[in-house]
């Protein structure tokens, strides 16, 4: 592909630009994306997913600007040591155990991003049954809990009696 801008070079750089539900493709060289201030992958001061990431991090979820999280206390990983804005400069957890330490500052992130924290996945229509009734099983189980914490013992056995038989309806499968 030839580039846009200069119909001279190979197009190396793919931009897709949705401004309000409009979405424009660009393909463009290395030279022209420059000359356009666009940010080059790679280079000194191009784009990275990185840069995208900390950017990200420094999300203030009260709705401040200037600061954002890094006003906070330092928080470290107990297990590799790494701390926060380590973790934001390099984008990426020291071990597995970084998810838990910093699981409050990744929480209104991801819900920023994905509009939830919890991966729920499609469900096949001939097959997911199954795979519907155990997520209402386990939706049912945390609402459950709650009530019996707030000691509402009468609708927990409610709860209790519709997750038994949605259990008998597995097992019927």
């Amino acid at each position: 592909m030839i580039c846009q801008e200069c119909g001279k070079k190979p197009a190396t750089l793919h931009f897709t630009k949705i401004v309000n539900g409009e979405k424009n493709e660009f393909h463009i060289c290395e030279s022209c994306a420059r000359e356009k201030g666009e940010g080059i992958p790679g280079a000194p001061n191009g784009f990275s997913i990185h840069s995208l990431l900390s950017g990200l991090l420094d999300f203030d979820p009260s709705g401040a600007t200037g600061g954002g999280l890094k006003t906070q206390p330092q928080l470290r990983c107990e297990d590799c040591g790494l701390t926060y804005s380590q973790f934001s400069k390099l984008g990426r957890f020291g071990c597995s155990s970084c998810y838990r330490h910093f699981a409050d500052r990744l929480d209104p992130m991801l819900k920023r991003i994905h509009s939830n924290t919890v991966h729920s996945g499609k469900i096949p229509k001939r097959s997911g049954t199954q795979i519907q009734y155990k997520r209402e099983i386990e939706q049912l189980r945390r609402d459950m809990q709650g009530r019996i914490e707030r000691e509402e013992f009468e609708s927990a056995a409610h709860i209790r009696d519709r997750i038994r038989e949605l259990e008998r309806r597995i097992v019927d499968l």
